[in-house]
């Protein structure tokens, strides 16, 4: 940080900025409030799709921009502010989303909407990873794993409270692809206000140019270790974009559910689950999160094919949570995984790794899945998607056994 927390508590009083902790909340809400942004148009998808009359392909597309827009941003510019500061990258970010905001307030056909979203991809891949950087910054002395937890939960949080909200507001408030769009553009004035008091705590350094050349790569040390976490990435990222994508369309037309709450609380059920179970688990060990996340992915998976091909709405709910608790037990032992391994040098560099994996497996499955239900419809889509993140839920328990072997035998090797 650029001032110690006692010097720093002491200007910020005189400058009127908010305090380490209050900006610690503040940043920690921000990140939630980019995550609900997210997840907001998900349960509008099926509204947009009936108003305008376009296919499911496009549907999908218009999802899958936004990850692209976000992907793009990450590799570009997740390491800017460590060389302008935090307040710049995260007030320009929040600009951007403004302005998103406001595209989707006005849109009235596909083009504008697919502005908003690649305009919301590239603001969200810029806010979070320097709001990452920003908890990490601000992290409290006397809690160390809380910038970690917050990175984590709030995410998944955000996803859940934006999807449940918005599915909420299309239901009972009027005007439902206007208001949503509203409130949020409320909250991200209040965002740029929380930020212009907030303490800088990232000093300027040169090489801010040098820093927007993507560099992606993985040690070769650290290689079996990553890529025996691809499977269990892939799997959960793969079905959180089935959900956040198609998950409405799916209640609405393979289980008669046309209440547009239904459709948000599809992807609540999934990533609220998954938050309180990363919040939950927080203290446990890795490897013991890492081995049942890939059974509950796989067997949550199958539950809820089984409820769709009974046409049993508890069940397929009932297997929804089972997912969802992998997916949060999955995103904290895969992402805390890569933390442990990774020196201190080797961390930034990782995580890009993993989370352009993460939303390419989170957009590119989904893209493909729109396609196929245009081409051959929303019921076998569905099923051939479930069984592939099965199949990959049960790769990921098998590389974690081969992983776990190939340790103990190079602890056992070392010994001798």
């Amino acid at each position: 940080m650029v001032l110690s927390k006692g010097v720093a508590e002491r200007a910020d009083r005189v400058a009127g900025r908010l305090t380490l902790p209050f900006a610690f909340a503040a940043t920690a809400a921000i990140f939630v409030l980019f995550a609900a942004a997210a997840s907001a148009p998900t349960p509008l998808y099926v509204v947009y799709q009936k108003e305008w009359g376009f296919s499911t392909t496009t549907l999908t597309v218009i999802f899958a921009v936004y990850v692209f827009g976000l992907i793009a941003s990450l590799l570009v510019l997740g390491g800017l502010s460590d060389h302008v500061g935090r307040r710049p990258v995260l007030a320009a970010a929040i600009a951007l989303e403004g302005v998103a905001f406001v595209l989707f307030f006005v849109a009235g056909d596909v083009t504008v909407l697919l502005l908003a979203r690649v305009a919301q991809g590239i603001a969200t891949g810029m806010a979070f990873s320097t709001l990452g950087a920003t908890l990490v910054d601000l992290n409290p002395p006397h809690s160390p794993g809380r910038a970690g937890l917050v990175n984590g939960v709030a995410p998944i949080s955000g996803l859940a409270l934006g999807a449940l909200g918005c599915g909420a507001l299309i239901q009972f408030a009027p005007a439902p692809t206007h208001l949503v769009f509203a409130l949020l553009f409320a909250g991200a004035v209040i965002a740029g206000v929380a930020i212009a008091r907030m303490p800088e705590t990232s000093a300027r350094r040169p090489g801010a140019i040098a820093s927007l050349v993507p560099v992606l790569g993985i040690p070769a040390r650290l290689r079996p270790d990553v890529f025996a976490l691809v499977p269990i990435i892939l799997a959960s990222w793969a079905l959180g974009g089935l959900y956040l994508s198609l998950g409405p369309s799916v209640a609405a037309g393979l289980f008669g559910l046309s209440n547009h709450l239904i459709g948000g609380l599809v992807v609540t059920l999934l990533c609220g689950a998954g938050a309180l179970t990363a919040f939950v688990l927080r203290a446990s060990p890795i490897s013991r999160v890492l081995g049942i996340s890939a059974i509950l992915l796989s067997a949550g998976t199958a539950l809820t094919l089984a409820g769709v091909e009974v046409h049993a709405v508890a069940l397929a709910g009932a297997g929804t949570i089972v997912a969802g608790v992998g997916f949060g037990a999955s995103a904290l032992a895969s992402f805390g995984t890569l933390a442990r391994i990774a020196g201190p040098g080797e961390r930034s560099e990782l995580l890009a790794v993993a989370l352009v994996i993460a939303y390419l497996a989170f957009s590119l499955p989904a893209l493909a899945a729109g396609f196929a239900t245009t081409s051959f419809g929303l019921h076998p889509t569905t099923v051939v998607y479930s069984l592939a993140v099965v199949a990959l839920g049960l790769v990921a328990l098998a590389a974690q056994g081969i992983t776990r072997t190939a340790g103990a035998k190079r602890a056992e090797s070392d010994a001798r």
